[in-house]
């Protein structure tokens, strides 16, 4: 059988805008034939694709959620051309490009990844809290009819116990322009609270949240959930983290980087 002369590069597009993609995924799409793009697992700053679109010269095409997850159309155009598909954030971080990756590998074609700075590896960074203590990811979903689980809550519940912080991701829904806040995220703990009543979250409960990392107006803060559940991060995309045991380095990172509020 001849090789196939298609292949499938995952280009992580990096934090808040267009400009946040590297120089190795900037020659991936001079040299692609086709330009995928995706904005459901994270999104990037209004306009970022279009702009990137007139700066390479290349048509960029957004899927939608279940072209990804399909992956049909995607694959199909790797049997002969080169296919680049652009994620904001980096790629590997969601599994649905881990499955769409192992599937191209199943159908023999070529794969790549070329990595982008993540959430997973700023937003603690940002907060000055060290990467080797924090434990299990999470995502808070929006609640839905039938639909409101308590997962994230036995995360943090988990995390804690072992003194590790949680990084707790919101909810997306990009084809109804709905980013969950800070704000949104902080009041559905609190219900998980009030549901499972482990006595992890309180009014008092020391909490951190970052608003657009990576923008030249990221904020960065920390602070009692009572007083950050009423502050006003500005526009998307929101993180928080639930600190576990502070380190005194820690102590001193949420003091002087984000601002922390203690009465």
């Amino acid at each position: 059988m001849a090789p196939r002369k298609g292949r499938l590069v995952f280009v992580g597009l990096g934090l808040h805008d267009e400009n946040g993609i590297t120089v190795s995924g900037l020659r991936e799409i001079d040299s692609a034939d086709v330009v995928f793009a995706e904005d459901y697992t994270s999104t990037l700053a209004a306009g970022s694709l279009d702009r990137l679109a007139a700066k390479t010269g290349k048509r960029i095409e957004t899927l939608d959620r279940e072209a990804v997850e399909d992956g049909t159309r995607l694959l199909d155009a790797c049997n002969e051309k080169r296919v680049v598909l652009l994620v904001a954030g980096d790629p590997m971080t969601a599994t649905t490009h881990i499955d769409l990756r192992l599937r191209a590998v199943k159908r023999s074609i070529d794969t790549s990844v070329i990595h982008g700075a993540s959430a997973l590896t700023a937003v603690p960074g940002l907060l000055g809290l060290q990467q080797y203590k924090f434990g299990r990811t999470t995502t808070l979903p929006f609640p839905q009819e039938g639909y409101s689980p308590t997962s994230p809550y036995e995360v943090i519940s988990e995390n804690l116990s072992r003194g590790l912080h949680t990084l707790v991701l919101l909810d997306i829904d990009a084809e109804n322009s709905r980013y969950m806040t800070a704000g949104e995220g902080l009041h559905l703990l609190m219900d998980m609270e009030r549901r499972v009543g482990k006595g992890i979250v309180s009014d008092t409960t020391t909490v951190c949240a970052v608003a657009r990392a990576g923008a030249p107006d990221c904020v960065v803060m920390a602070g009692r959930v009572k007083d950050l559940i009423s502050a006003d991060l500005g526009s998307p995309l929101h993180s928080l983290v639930v600190p576990g045991k502070l380190h005194f380095m820690e102590e001193e990172a949420l003091d002087l980087l984000a601002h922390r509020t203690r009465h």
